[in-house]
């Protein structure tokens, strides 16, 4: 008997063959969160063996009974307990939040610096405090994929935090306020970009 070379793309086939009667946007959704919980999975223990995983997540006609169920018994139905659980598991923190917290962070180190002799600047402290809140708040997010929180975090904290640095670097600190205005008003569109981005790629 001929033995696949990819057991993760044979499971998957089989939930999405066995769930052949569900909607369109609710099968791709289900097929989207188990290949999430398998990479996942896979990266925190990666001496387990694939076979095993699958294992764990269940029988895919199981997987694929339990969310025709679901779809059946809708918002105000009893969600049955099973082996799916985990890969179609909703966030506990909404994904409005993360994105919140990352395009503000940058208008309020604006707002509430005092500038780089003061003793305490709340504006920088609170303003690192924000982005990094919403960068761990988006990568434990089960609202995106591994691709779409790594080039959230890339564009919404690394590229603006190394631009603005450079700039400072550059600059000798001295920069003139319409040149920091521009460079930061800059930072904030490509963030605020990213959030937006972000928001209408995410699964509900």
């Amino acid at each position: 008997m001929k033995t696949s070379a990819d057991p993760v793309r044979d499971y998957l086939a089989a939930v999405e063959r066995e769930g052949s009667s569900l909607p369109a946007d609710r099968r791709q959704e289900l097929l989207a969160d188990l290949a999430e919980h398998i990479e996942v999975t896979r990266t925190e223990r990666p001496d387990v063996p694939v076979g095993e995983i699958l294992a764990e997540l269940g029988d895919p006609r199981t997987i694929a009974s339990t969310a025709l169920a679901e779809a059946g018994n809708g918002a105000g139905g009893t969600t049955p307990q099973g082996d799916a659980d985990a890969p179609v598991r909703r966030g506990k923190v909404h994904p409005l939040v993360p994105l919140l917290m990352l395009s503000l962070s940058l208008p309020f180190t604006m707002v509430f610096s005092l500038g780089p002799d003061a003793a305490f600047d709340p504006g920088s402290v609170f303003g690192f405090l924000f982005r990094i809140t919403g960068a761990v708040l988006l990568c434990t997010s089960v609202h995106w994929t591994a691709v779409q929180k790594t080039s959230g975090v890339l564009l919404t904290v690394v590229v603006p935090t190394t631009v603005i640095v450079t700039w400072n670097v550059i600059s000798g600190w001295s920069a003139g306020e319409v040149q920091a205005l521009v460079g930061n008003l800059g930072s904030l569109a490509l963030i605020v970009g990213t959030a937006v981005w972000l928001w209408r790629a995410r699964r509900v």
